[in-house]
């Protein structure tokens, strides 16, 4: 494993909301959307926050053996698409669903040029894409926080071609 740097605002190590399971979530830092009412707007400016090396996430994650999964908060992890990507293809080896939330949706991330955001896109088992609108907001929706973001089940959803939602 190359042992990637990644800029973070922090991380729980155990969380229950913020995907299926128990899971780790790491929220990284910078992100370029600044959508009004953000739940993690601390996470905005890409030079605050820290350096942590994947390598500490990772032992952090494996030492603890109830976690189910590891999900990718922010910020806006797609900014940072190499180290994650490095670090999910680990974790998927060790059998750890992946779950991201992105501000851009399916349909951006698919355009990008970055061929480092393809590869972390393709390890993901689940993404919450879409900003989050404020006047869309509804805190009934199952790990997201306005109606117009998805819950998408990534590999069938490559597999098929199409966007695949989980209800």
């Amino acid at each position: 494993m190359k042992d990637y740097n990644l800029r973070i605002a922090g991380v729980i190590d155990e969380s229950i909301v913020d995907g299926p399971g128990i899971r780790f979530v790491i929220f990284t830092q910078g992100c370029p959307h600044g959508c009004p009412g953000c739940h993690n707007p601390q996470t905005h400016d890409f030079a605050s926050g820290y350096v942590v090396p994947i390598s500490r996430l990772l032992s952090e994650i494996q030492a603890n053996p109830l976690i189910s999964g590891v999900t990718l908060s922010g910020g806006e992890p797609f900014c940072q698409p190499e180290p994650l990507a490095e670090l999910v293809r680990v974790l998927k080896q060790g059998g750890k669903h992946i779950m991201a939330y992105s501000g851009y949706t399916w349909e951006q991330l698919l355009r990008l040029e970055d061929p480092a955001v393809g590869m972390l896109l393709r390890q993901c088992d689940v993404l919450v894409d879409g900003p989050f609108i404020e006047a869309q907001r509804d805190l009934t929706l199952r790990f997201r926080g306005s109606r117009n973001q998805r819950l998408i089940n990534v590999q069938k959803s490559l597999r098929e071609g199409r966007i695949v939602t989980i209800v």
